[in-house]
């Protein structure tokens, strides 16, 4: 069997991942929940491979439709959406409307999506207000760069989980993870659990949050 076969049977069964872990997060009460789907980067996967990914993920979302609604979820994409098959892109608007009134978990799909691609982005969009005059260069800070982000409306992670043991970011979320807590499993996605994820939420609560700061005597204060 060719190794992009031995990929896209791990993507299968990832499925299984994706659905334990949501269903999981939304009986947990998280707000939000992000997944790297597919990045800018495996468009440069073997065709074969890339078309199998899109097969599957219409297939997917046509079929988890009812269980994001039977649990209040919410389904949102970030990413370059125009750039997908257009059933795949018919399929994720469907269930986007159909879950825009779930009020309860806020699943992101990142598909076609690269964190430098969404900074590049922003600043496209940034430059192009700044030519028309309808905004100052004076006025760019962190807030108007967040408000084009593709995640804008959405908090920044409090919690970035890496799973198959790399020790690296990816290319995901590059200005939303600047004060992440960072969590390493050795566990690849297709094995990833909810008995995972207690775990890791766990330690997580045992962890201290600073944001940059000291803690002096019991006090956090700016440094």
């Amino acid at each position: 069997m060719r190794h992009g076969r031995h990929r896209v049977y791990g993507h299968a069964i990832g499925i299984e991942s994706v659905r334990d872990v949501t269903e999981a997060c939304a009986e947990l009460g998280i707000g939000y929940l992000t997944l790297y789907t597919f990045s800018t980067e495996n468009w440069y996967r073997p065709e074969s491979e890339v078309k199998a990914i899109m097969d599957l993920l219409v297939k997917t979302v046509r079929s988890e439709r009812k269980t994001l609604l039977d649990n209040n979820v919410q389904l949102k994409v970030i990413g370059e959406m125009a750039r997908l098959p257009e059933l795949c892109r018919l399929e994720l608007q469907a269930c986007i409307d159909a879950t825009a009134h779930c009020t309860g978990l806020t699943l992101s799909l990142a598909i076609s999506y690269s964190g430098r691609w969404e900074l590049t982005e922003a600043t496209r969009r940034i430059a192009e207000k700044v030519r028309l005059g309808s905004m100052d260069p004076d006025e760019v800070d962190e807030h108007v760069i967040e408000e084009h982000l593709e995640t804008a409306g959405m908090p920044d992670p409090d919690l970035l989980i890496r799973t198959g043991g790399d020790l690296r970011v990816s290319n995901f979320l590059l200005w939303q993870v600047a004060y992440s807590e960072i969590f390493v499993t050795e566990s690849s996605w297709p094995e990833f659990r909810r008995r995972h994820l207690y775990k890791i939420l766990k330690q997580f609560q045992d962890r201290e949050r600073r944001f940059g700061r000291l803690k002096i005597s019991g006090e956090t204060v700016n440094a």
